[in-house]
């Protein structure tokens, strides 16, 4: 993997660890992560393993998710 770019196709990563939560459902619609070099990672669809890929700085993976544990995103989960 010599270039690293947002959007690029997940298959052109290589052999990254991709990781689900454990709470996802079992149905394979879940959001997958992977750890890159440079201090960056991987986002991508799991139904679309070969999909494009949102690439980004671990710090902002880091941000959003303790957002998220602040429930900054909770009134977007309201029915």
């Amino acid at each position: 993997m010599s270039v690293i770019y947002n959007g690029m196709p997940s298959s052109h990563l290589g052999r990254v660890g991709w990781r689900k939560s454990r709470h996802s459902n079992p149905s394979g619609n879940c959001v997958e992560i992977a750890a890159l070099p440079q201090g960056l990672v991987a986002l991508r669809n799991s139904r679309h393993p070969s999909g494009p890929a949102l690439i980004m700085p671990v710090q902002d993976i880091a941000a959003f998710v303790r957002s998220a544990k602040e429930g900054e995103f909770d009134d977007l989960l309201q029915n």
